[in-house]
């Protein structure tokens, strides 16, 4: 484990996670908040035997493709994802009581989250993170037997692709191509479904005695439930905690109960995400719905010191909004920049990515080549990790991501600094050289973005002058 850079506010480092103790104190740690590898496609390791000649490329790759992982990704292969013994190390760095937060895979996440429970932690939760934007994966069946029998199957039919009108998307808009239509009894039958959600694994490191005692002692072990709130519509609510009688109908502990004034809706284990163009798929796609303000009468408060005499309390409370509208107004909304992938990376050269394949293939929804500057090819959008930052990560806290990718945790952090002054530091860990400069540039233009508006600004008005003349 060596140091790529250090700053006062962050730190990063070149090598294998499993030896973080090298250069992170043990129970220093205020939360872990990580995108690790997936596990998605690498059959080598769950099915090769061991010392294996390496995989033959075969008529079209597809195997020697599988070998590698995700998208040509070798990391994503290793096997990391599910080793007990990385989810070790990270219990051993965090305070007890502090959060981890994971990314999964929809059909590997299981293995994630038992290897978490294997290693200690205490699994609280899963968040699922919804959007419209997943690109299908499916293989045609009924053109993939046309193909295979020789059989022709293009109508001469010409269409034109629709979809977003933007260079940097991997959209067909305006694009030519020939319709086909299967030979066969399986036209229209494929073999995967479109990705719309990824799962979030809630864990936290279990500790000794109350939650009270070790948040006092730590700083960590609860959720920051008001700064998470979803919008900012205010009402007032009658708060106490429920006792347990049967005979006593929606019942408090006098002894508890209170009014409050409350902002926003409780934050729920969903969350949603969008971009300009998707925004109808995710939200508006979700079902109207109207919630009512009523007015009632609470009696019969009982409470158990109170050797189980009925109390009355003769007050009424609100409860409800009174609005209506798409259900997504339930839950977190973080939107997508489309710039968010690429800031600070101005100077960085263009490079070809893909899906790993070796040659395309013939439909017209052919993933082909993409130019990015972050070439990683899975970065989390910036508002959605400054949302999970802020609701497991105290103030002044110290967040970890073992496995840094191209820095989104990081960036993602400093600008919860920039933007609400929580003096976060970051510690980010990862095998890659060349995803560590692409997260340095990430993180410092986060953190000096006030400055780079103000140079920016300061040019287009010293240009505006010079061409006045």
């Amino acid at each position: 484990m060596k140091e790529f850079h250090k700053e006062q506010n962050y730190e990063l480092y070149q090598g294998n996670m499993l030896d973080m103790l090298e250069v992170i104190k043990p129970e220093s740690i205020d939360s872990i908040i990580t995108d690790p590898p997936y596990g998605l496609t690498s059959i080598v390791k769950r099915f090769g035997a061991e010392n294996a000649a390496p995989a033959q490329y075969g008529k079209d790759g597809s195997f020697a493709r599988l070998t590698k992982g995700f998208m040509n990704q070798e990391w994503d292969g290793s096997g990391i994802e599910y080793n007990v013994n990385a989810w070790r190390k990270c219990y051993e760095v965090l305070k007890p009581g502090g959060y981890l937060l994971a990314f999964g895979g929809t059909r590997t996440f299981h293995r994630i989250a038992c290897a978490i429970e294997d290693a200690g932690f205490e699994i609280r939760d899963t968040i699922m993170w919804l959007y419209g934007s997943g690109f299908p994966k499916s293989m045609n069946i009924g053109l993939a037997i046309d193909k295979k029998n020789g059989i022709e199957n293009k109508t001469g039919v010409i269409k034109k692709g629709v979809g977003n009108n933007n260079t940097n998307s991997q959209s067909i808009y305006g694009l030519e191509f020939e319709e086909r239509i299967a030979q066969n009894e399986w036209g229209g039958w494929g073999t995967a479904l479109k990705p719309s959600y990824e799962p979030i694994i809630v864990a936290r490191k279990p500790f000794s005695g109350s939650l009270i005692d070790n948040v006092i002692k730590y700083g960590v072990g609860g959720l920051n439930i008001d700064e998470c709130k979803v919008g900012v519509e205010e009402r007032t609510q009658f708060s106490g905690r429920a006792v347990s009688q049967s005979t006593v109908y929606n019942s408090f502990n006098q002894n508890n109960a209170h009014y409050e004034t409350v902002s926003g809706r409780f934050p729920a284990n969903t969350i949603l995400t969008y971009d300009d163009t998707d925004f109808e798929e995710v939200c508006g796609g979700m079902p109207d719905t109207t919630s009512q303000k009523t007015n009632s009468q609470l009696l019969d408060i009982r409470g158990n010191n109170y050797n189980n005499s009925h109390k009355n309390l003769d007050v009424s409370y609100e409860r409800g909004y009174e609005d209506s509208g798409s259900a997504s107004r339930y839950f977190y909304c973080a939107k997508a920049s489309k710039k968010d992938r690429d800031e600070g990376l101005e100077e960085f050269d263009k490079h070809t990515v893909n899906d790993g394949r070796n040659t395309p293939i013939d439909n017209a929804f052919q993933r082909g080549e993409t130019q990015r500057k972050n070439i990683h090819p899975t970065v989390k959008p910036c508002e959605l990790m400054q949302y999970l930052i802020r609701l497991v990560t105290p103030n002044g806290g110290t967040i970890l991501d073992p496995f840094n990718g191209s820095g989104s945790t990081g960036k993602a952090a400093m600008y919860e600094n920039l933007e609400n002054n929580k003096g976060y530091k970051y510690i980010g860990i990862d095998l890659s050289n060349e995803y560590l400069e692409i997260s340095r540039a990430r993180i410092e233009y986060a953190i000096h973005k006030p400055e780079i508006l103000k140079k920016q600004i300061e040019e287009v008005r010293g240009y505006e002058e010079l061409s006045l003349f």
